[in-house]
This record gives structure tokens, sequence and C-alpha cells, in this order.
């Protein structure tokens, strides 16, 4: 299948909408601590689907990781770990700025280091800058860069403009912009390791390719192996750090309906968080209902699952971008962004702002449009 990039921005806005939804289904969760889901969500994401769809899709896939060159693994891996500290992080920067803003600063400099340094370290950026379509993409870039930081200082705004009881209201619990500011930088910064792993990973790619073409199937699902590789690094990451605060906060028990609390609930009057117990009635709260229970599980399951399904489109766009494919993580991001900024809408985060920091919002949103058409018509220059 050759380069498509119409198609391939399609399935990266469709990417972003996944990502960007994937903290939905944390909110409903009730009385589990945050070490609790983070792990049963990574263990769907990073670990069951992947290797669920790469099987489906790609034939034979333990004989493509096997013909894999052992340091084209490691080299995957050990980018995909270092990613994960971001997606650590990343979770932090969520819970501390809320998902407009935690989106836009985190996934700022997400977008600057996975697109440009890539194709720095491999020497392409200065034949990327000689061509038409080269330049129009770098442009794209730049414009994606304004939008975030216009995104951000609306985000600030609405800092100074919303009441604290209100951000609680809406489930801005523990919000502080200065320690998420921080948080989110780092975030962003170790994020952009994924696009490493990628790039890392491309042998693998190859190989799974020519097992594709072998059975009479599209390479669209060439990436899917990578992202396997780099997954298992990710989740090992965050397994390690999940496990030391179950074993340092004594959660453990709330895998089978212990009491916890959820800094990412917004519910205040169901009686399932907390806040509501009665200490009168203690003994009647002190565990889930099993309906409860397994609800939770399925929600932190089904936010995972989503998350996951944000790299299994990004690896099909990536397909179809042509020779400047290192630009499709900077079409991810900007869609990112784009849905983040639409969910933070839809859940009234900025409703109580003041005209100019909706201004700033739009014109943001606006923007992150902007870049992505800039950016795929580069790509269309560079495919013709």
């Amino acid at each position: 299948m050759g380069p498509n990039p119409l198609i391939g921005v399609i399935y990266h806005w469709i990417g972003g909408l996944a990502s960007a939804s994937n903290f939905i289904p944390f909110r409903p969760i009730k009385r589990w601590s945050w070490e609790i889901y983070w792990i049963i969500q990574g263990f769907a994401a990073w670990i069951v689907a992947p290797l669920v769809l790469a099987s489906l899709l790609v034939p034979d896939l333990t004989r493509v990781l096997h013909a894999a060159p052992s340091a084209t693994l490691w080299r995957a891996a050990v980018w995909g770990a270092l990613w994960g500290i971001g997606g650590l992080t990343f979770g932090l920067s969520i819970r501390y700025l809320g998902i407009a803003l935690g989106y836009a600063i985190a996934l700022g400099f997400c977008t600057a280091f996975g697109t440009l340094m890539p194709p720095i370290f491999s020497g392409q950026i200065i034949a990327i800058s000689h061509t038409p379509g080269g330049q129009v993409i770098l442009l794209g870039v730049a414009v994606c860069m304004v939008a975030i930081a216009v995104n951000g200082l609306a985000g600030y705004s609405k800092e100074k403009e919303v009441p604290a009881e209100e951000k609680a209201a809406l489930g801005e619990r523990d919000y502080s912009f200065g320690k998420g500011l921080a948080v989110a930088i780092f975030a962003g910064i170790m994020s952009s390791c994924f696009a490493y792993g990628l790039t890392a990973g491309k042998g693998i790619a190859v190989i799974a390719r020519e097992q594709l073409q072998a059975h009479g199937r599209a390479d669209l699902w060439q990436n899917l192996p990578v992202l396997v590789i780099v997954l298992w690094g990710g989740f090992f990451t965050n397994f390690i750090w999940s496990a030391f605060l179950i074993i340092r906060n004594r959660s453990a028990a709330q895998f089978l309906g212990a009491p916890g609390t959820n800094p990412m609930g917004t519910s205040s009057t169901t009686g399932e968080s907390l806040a509501d117990l009665d200490p009168r009635q203690i003994s009647t709260h002190a565990r889930l209902r099993p309906g409860v229970l397994l609800a939770n599980y399925l929600l932190a399951s089904l936010a995972g699952v989503i998350w996951y399904f944000q790299f299994f489109f990004y690896s099909m766009g990536q397909t179809l971008m042509g020779k400047y494919d290192f630009s499709s993580w900077t079409l991810h991001m900007a869609s990112i962004i784009i849905f983040a900024t639409l969910w933070g809408i839809a859940l009234k985060e900025w409703q109580d702002t003041s005209r100019r920091t909706k201004l700033l919002v739009s014109s943001g949103l606006f923007l992150l449009i902007m870049s992505t058409v800039v950016v795929g018509y580069g790509n269309y220059l560079g495919a013709r």
C-alpha cells in the first residue's frame, strides 16, 4: 500500500480521539486509589490489547519477534521503559491540571521532542528542510507549538479565574498549577521517548511487512509488533512504580473490595465515595459491593483498551504518511490536544471563565486544526 497522507491524517485523528478519551472511564471509578486502577488499565493497554490485536492481524507474530535482532528488541523496549516514566507523570499532570491544560502542556513538550529529535539525530532534518514538502511540514510543527502555547496560556488564565470549590466539583480536587506545570513538562519530555522507540523498532516492522506480504495481507499492520515491544517496556516501568505505591500505601486489599479514594472521581452524592461515609454506619460501607467492584475493573480495563487504540491507529497512519513519516508525531499530538480541549469544554471545565480565556481556548483549537492541515499538505507534497 502506497502513501496516502489524507487517510493517514484521518487515522491520526481517530487515534487522538482515543487518547483524549481514555481518562473519561476513570471518573466513575469508586473508592479505588490511583495506583490500583492505573496498573489495571496499564495491563489492559500495554500487555493484553497489543498482544491480542497483533496476534490477530499479523501472521505468526511469535516468528516475527524471534526473527528480529535482539539489539533492536532491547532498544525498543528501553525507549518504551523511558516513555513509561512519562506515562506515569502524565497521569499526574491530568490530576493536577485537569484534562484540557494537562494535555496541552505535557503534549506540547512531547510534540517538540518527539517530532524533531529523531530526524535531528539521524541527520534527516537537513535534507527535509531543503524540500518544499519538508518546509511545509516544519511550518506545521511551528504552528502546532504556537497553538499549544496559546492553550497553555488559556489554562493559566483559567487557573486564576475558577474558584477551588468549582475545580473540586469538576473532579479537579488536587488542582495545583505550579506542581502540575513541573510534572507536565517532565511528562512531556519523557513521553516523547515513545517516538524514539518506534524509530528503534523499524527493523521489526520490516520483518512484519514481509510476513504480511507473504500471506497476502495489507502492510498497514506492520507496526503492530513494534508496539508490543515498546509497550512491554512501558508496562515494566509502570508496574514497578505502582507496586511500590501499593506496598507503601498498603492498598493491595482494594483489589478485593477494600475502600480507597479515587482522585479523578467526581461523584459526591452516591454513597460510594469516602467523603459520604457515615461514621455511625461505617460497617455497612467497609467494602465495595461486588457489582461496584466489577464495574471498577471493567472501567479501568476499558480505559486501557481505549488508550491502546490511539497507537493502533497511529501505527496505521504512520504507514501512510510516506517518506516524512516523522511528522506523524505532530499530527498525533495535535489531534490529542484538539479532542482533549473538546472534552474539557464538554465537561464544563471552561464554563465560568472570562471571554478572554474562552477566546484563547478557541484560538488554540483553531490553530491546532490548522497545524494538522498544514502538516498533512506537506506530506501530500512529499508523496507527489
